[in-house]
């Protein structure tokens, strides 16, 4: 099945697209058909495949990022309403969304967009099942699990994956502040469940009888954005309006396991499992414990901290990752990894469906993508 044609869905203009094209250019293949995600959501699913290629021809598909498109987001938004308003989440109905000014990086009703992805993942699904001839690289019900982070880390617990300790069902601030002293945590990890690529994230530290949170959300007036910078937010008022927030949205709440430092940095690890195997490593260090690299985060150097670790415990994480991926059945998974202080001990922190934009990695001659396209031929 080595020269299947490929079927593409995802923003057209998105670097993800062009960076898999350009890929496929380089290993002399025929560029992919692309399917729109706003062609998908506004004709259905079966209608924007049926206009791409022949169900009844073999094809290669591949589902990439709906994110960083406005339009996209809110066709999502519109798509999630009537389930937000079923389980009572905050919802934003036409009017509301269409009074709101179309600005970079602002934060629109993430629980929302989270129900209308799922319900658009669903739609698709049924759609490419009727197409038995199309490899399918990514189920749909997988993606849709893995943008729930609660869901996720009951799987990995489950399994047996090492993952930090978890506080569920938290509904206020005061709650959550309960709930650490109970188990005796001065900080916790705040993360809107659905979110990807630290959006939607707050870092709560206690210490001293004080209190104050790192966090990736910029709040202006009544408006929040997803911010490039970490910023410090402190008093009472301030951090409570941010907790209120995330948690309303629906939050994973993990204890801030302590993360062990490479050259004097704090650090993690971004996995990419291709094909069951751990293919691409990035070592991510920052000075502070988010290391996203869009936030500030350095690359760290991967061949010291394989020298580095005790005996056994890289492998040992790496194997975690084979677990994972081989859980949600996906061809490519993204997985960030901690190691702790002494760099025995792991534990996994979450999995990305579209953790793969890795620019700049090569393997064996070839980037990412075309490492994932290399190896799809061979499926």
């Amino acid at each position: 099945m080595a020269g299947l044609p490929w079927i593409l869905i995802g923003n057209p203009d998105n670097r993800r697209v062009t960076l898999f094209q350009r890929a496929l250019a380089a290993q002399g293949q025929p560029p992919a058909r692309v399917v729109p995600w706003l062609e998908l959501l506004a004709r259905g699913a079966d209608a924007a495949l049926a206009a791409a290629a022949d169900g009844g021809e073999p094809h290669r598909v591949r589902i990439d990022a709906a994110g960083e498109d406005d339009d996209v987001e809110r066709a999502l938004l519109r798509r999630g309403y009537p389930a937000a308003i079923a389980e009572g989440a905050p919802a934003l109905d036409d009017d509301r969304l269409a009074a709101i000014p179309r600005e970079r990086g602002r934060i629109l009703g993430p629980r929302q967009h989270h129900l209308g992805l799922c319900a658009a993942l669903a739609e698709l699904g049924t759609a490419l099942a009727a197409r038995p001839a199309w490899q399918l690289l990514q189920p749909t019900a997988a993606l849709a699990e893995l943008f729930d982070k609660r869901a996720t880390w009951r799987r990995y617990r489950a399994l047996g994956v090492p993952v930090p300790e978890a506080i569920p069902d938290v509904r206020d601030p005061d709650g959550l502040r309960a709930a650490m002293d109970a188990l005796g945590w001065r900080s916790a990890f705040v993360k809107i469940a659905s979110a990807s690529s630290a959006s939607g994230l707050a870092v709560l530290i206690r210490t001293g009888g004080r209190e104050h949170a790192m966090t990736t959300v910029e709040e202006v007036g009544d408006a929040r954005y997803n911010s490039l910078r970490v910023r410090r937010v402190a008093g009472a008022a301030r951090v409570d309006r941010l907790l209120a927030f995330l948690l309303a949205e629906g939050a994973q709440i993990e204890r801030a396991v302590p993360k062990a430092r490479l050259d004097g940095r704090l650090f993690d690890c971004r996995v990419l499992v291709v094909a069951g195997e751990p293919a691409f490593t990035v070592v991510r260090t920052a000075s502070h414990p988010i290391t996203n690299l869009h936030l500030g985060g350095r690359r760290g150097d991967l061949d010291r901290l394989r020298a580095t670790c005790a005996p056994g415990a890289f492998e040992a994480a790496l194997d975690s990752c084979r677990r994972i991926a081989a859980a949600h059945g996906l061809f490519h998974v993204g997985i960030d990894l901690l190691f702790e202080p002494g760099l025995r001990a792991h534990r996994v922190l979450e999995a990305n469906a579209f953790g793969d934009l890795l620019p700049g990695l090569v393997r064996d001659g070839v980037d990412v993508y075309g490492w994932q396209i290399r190896a799809a031929s061979s499926l």
